[in-house]
């Protein structure tokens, strides 16, 4: 089975998030994000340099989650595609670029957090049932069964 992989982006919220609502009625989080940069001197040590800036957008469900957990200052990982967008505004044509994230979460690497195991309500997928209560997480973990003794190599052409 292949991976699937999509575009990802880390960095730290630049600005106040803001949380709109499109014209379909959907969420729409917006905020600028920030990239530290750095030169590799010929010593080896690292030069900062200024941080680079892009948008973010991330959208329904996800966008108010995000606006409810992230403010400005924020390290982040996220998970999308890029989007280039073209506009007119005023006579004037107006292209840029954003980052539109369908998954999103705090950078571990430099946040401290507590995790919250809690199911949500509503997602439970395994019954089908997207209103059903909450029930108890499993945290073991059976191994599927082997198909083969261990220590005998599969045969080919069988």
């Amino acid at each position: 089975m292949a991976t699937r992989t999509q575009e990802s982006l880390s960095g730290f919220i630049a600005t106040d998030p803001q949380l709109t609502y499109t014209e379909r009625g959907e969420a729409r989080f917006y905020a600028r994000f920030g990239q530290e940069n750095f030169r590799r001197e010929d010593s080896g040590e690292f030069t900062k340099l200024d941080p680079s800036f892009g948008n973010l957008v991330l959208y329904r469900a996800t966008a108010e989650r995000a606006y409810e957990r992230f403010t400005k200052g924020d390290q982040f990982v996220a998970e999308g595609y890029t989007h280039d967008y073209s506009y007119e505004r005023n006579g004037q044509q107006i292209e840029g670029s954003e980052f539109v994230a369908k998954k999103i979460g705090h950078d571990t690497a430099r946040t401290r957090y507590d995790v919250d195991r809690t199911p949500r309500r509503g997602l439970d997928r395994e019954a089908g049932d997207r209103d059903a209560p909450a029930r108890q997480q499993d945290r073991s973990f059976d191994p599927p069964e082997r198909t083969r003794p261990v220590g005998e190599a599969p045969v080919l052409g069988h």
